[in-house]
C-alpha cells in the first residue's frame, strides 16, 4: 500500500476527525500512533489493524518531548505528523474572559507548534512531512468560536512559514475541512433533522465523513504530493452558498433555489472537525 513501512503520529486521533485520519493512514499501510489526554472509547482500527494509543497532554512541552522519544525508541523513525488535536466550545467573546480564550489559542495554535518542534528531528531524518488540520473558520467569520477561527488562521500561516524554513527535508501542508459528521454532531446541530438541514446548505448536499478528511491527509503525506508544500487543501464540499442568493428575488431557478441544493442531491449529513 501507499504508506507501507511509514510511521505516522495523529494527535487527537482517538475520536471524530482524528480517528478518521488514523483509520485512513492504517488503510494506507502505515503504522499509526494516536495521542490524546483520554483514551478512545474503543480501539481505532481499519482492515484488522489498530492504532497504538499513548496518553499525552500536548500543552506540556516536556511531556511532548518524552512522547516523541518513545516513538523513536519503539519505531525507530517518524515519517508523518498530523496535527489534528484541537477544538473549542461555543462561547461568544463577551461571555468568556481572556484566560478562557487564551486556552483555545494554546490548544489550537501553540500546541501544534510545540509538537512540530519536538518532532522535527525525526521528520528531518526520514524526509517526512507535517499535515496541519485547519478549518474553514480560519477564513470566514466564526461568531461563538472567534478565538478558534483566529488560531486556525494562525495555524495556516505557521504551516506556510514552516514549509519554507524546513524545506527541502520536511514538507508542511494544511488540510482545511468544512463541517464533518462526528459523534458530537448533535451538540452543534441538534437532532437528525437539524443535521440534515445543515447538510443541505453545502453544495455537494451533505457534510464530510471523518475518513474523507483522512483520505486528504493521506494524499498530502504520500509520494503523489511530493512537490506540494506550503499549501492548503480545502475539503469542504464546495463551501457555502452565499446567503444573499437565498434572499434575492431574481434568478432563483438559475441559482439552484433557496438552499442551493440540486434536486435529488443526497441529504446524508455531518459535523464540525473537532471531537
Amino acid at each position: 500500500m501507499e504508506l507501507d513501512g511509514r510511521v505516522a503520529v495523529v494527535t487527537g486521533g482517538t475520536r471524530g476527525v482524528g480517528a478518521g485520519i488514523a483509520r485512513a493512514f492504517l488503510a494506507a499501510g502505515a503504522e499509526v500512533v494516536v495521542c490524546a489526554r483520554r483514551p478512545p472509547d474503543s480501539p481505532v482500527v481499519s482492515d484488522g489493524r489498530a492504532a497504538r494509543y499513548v496518553p499525552v497532554d500536548l500543552r506540556d512541552p516536556a511531556a511532548v518531548e518524552h512522547f516523541f522519544a518513545g516513538v523513536e525508541r519503539r519505531h525507530g523513525r517518524l515519517d508523518v505528523l498530523v496535527n489534528n488535536a484541537g477544538g473549542a466550545p461555543y462561547r461568544l467573546l463577551r461571555d468568556g474572559g481572556p484566560a478562557r480564550h487564551a486556552r483555545v489559542l494554546e490548544l489550537n495554535l501553540v500546541a501544534p507548534l510545540t509538537v512540530s518542534l519536538a518532532a522535527h528531528g525525526l521528520l528531518r531524518a526520514a524526509r517526512g512531512c507535517v499535515v496541519m488540520v485547519g478549518s474553514v473558520s480560519a477564513s470566514r467569520p466564526s461568531p461563538g468560536t472567534a478565538a478558534y477561527g483566529a488560531a486556525k488562521a494562525g495555524l495556516e500561516s505557521l504551516a506556510r512559514s514552516m514549509a519554507v524554513e524546513w524545506a527541502p527535508e520536511v514538507r508542511v501542508n494544511t488540510v482545511v475541512p468544512g463541517m464533518v459528521r462526528t459523534e458530537l454532531s448533535r451538540l452543534h446541530y441538534g437532532d437528525e433533522h437539524g443535521i440534515a438541514a445543515v447538510g443541505r446548505t453545502v453544495p455537494l448536499g451533505r457534510l464530510a465523513e471523518p475518513d474523507e478528511i483522512g483520505d486528504a491527509a493521506v494524499f498530502l503525506a504520500s509520494g503523489r504530493a511530493a512537490y506540494i508544500s506550503g499549501a492548503s487543501l480545502l475539503v469542504h464540499g464546495g463551501g457555502e452558498r452565499p446567503a444573499f442568493l437565498g434572499a434575492a428575488t431574481v434568478n432563483g431557478a438559475a441559482g439552484g433555489g433557496s438552499t442551493g441544493t440540486p434536486a435529488g442531491a443526497p441529504t446524508r449529513t455531518t459535523d464540525d472537525k473537532e471531537g
